[in-house]
C-alpha cells in the first residue's frame, strides 16, 4: 500500500504517520495490495481532523473525523473505514451469491457545465460557485444507496442498470428516494 500524506496547518509527523499505518493495518486485510491511501489531518482552533480516501477499482471509501487529539481522531477514522469496508464486502458477496453481478465496460461521463459569474448582491439569479464532472456507473438503486452512504452525501446520480437511465437516489427523512425521467 501506498500512503499519501498532506497537512493543512500542521505538520505530519513521523509518529502520525507510523500511527495511520498501524491503525491501517486492521483494515487492510480487505485492500489490493497496490492501494493508494489519502490522509489529510488539520489543525483547527481546538481539534484535529484527519480525512482518508481509498480509490478502489469501482467505490471509493471515505471517511473523517474530528477530535481534540490527533490519535484519538485517527482511531475514529480508522473504525468507520473498516465499518465502511465490512458493509462493502458484505455488498459485494451478496450480489455474487445472487448471481446479479453483471459486468459493464462502458463508462460514462456526465458534466455540469456552467459559468460562475461574479458575485453579485442581487438575489433574484441563482450564481452556480462550483461545478464538478462524474463518472455515472451502471448499478441498481440499492447498490446506489450504499454508495452514496459510503461517500457520506445527501444524494448520489447514476445509471440504472436496469432501464439504461439516468437515476438520481436522495436521502430522505423517513428513507430514501429515488428520482427517474419521466415520459
Amino acid at each position: 500500500m501506498k500512503f499519501n500524506y498532506s497537512g493543512k496547518n500542521v505538520a505530519v509527523s513521523e509518529r502520525v504517520k507510523e500511527q495511520v499505518e498501524k491503525k491501517i493495518g486492521r483494515v487492510s486485510r480487505v485492500l489490493p495490495e497496490n492501494s493508494e491511501i489519502f490522509v489529510t489531518l488539520s489543525s483547527g482552533k481546538i481539534d484535529f481532523k484527519v480525512e482518508i480516501t481509498v480509490p478502489l477499482k469501482k467505490r471509493v471509501l471515505r471517511a473523517e473525523a474530528s477530535a481534540r487529539d490527533a490519535y484519538a481522531a485517527i482511531d475514529i477514522v480508522v473504525d468507520s473505514l473498516d465499518r465502511q469496508m465490512v458493509k462493502y464486502k458484505k455488498r459485494l458477496s451478496d450480489r455474487a451469491r445472487r448471481g446479479a453481478l453483471q459486468a459493464s465496460a462502458a463508462k460514462e461521463e456526465l458534466r455540469f457545465a456552467f459559468q460562475a459569474e461574479p458575485y453579485d448582491d442581487e438575489p433574484d439569479e441563482p450564481v452556480i460557485r462550483k461545478s464538478k464532472r462524474i463518472s455515472i456507473k451502471p448499478m441498481d438503486p440499492e447498490e446506489a444507496v450504499m454508495e452514496m452512504e459510503l461517500l457520506g452525501h445527501g444524494f448520489f446520480v447514476f445509471r440504472n442498470a436496469d432501464t439504461d437511465e439516468v437515476n438520481v437516489v436522495y436521502r430522505r427523512s423517513d428513507g430514501y428516494g429515488l428520482i427517474e425521467p419521466g415520459a
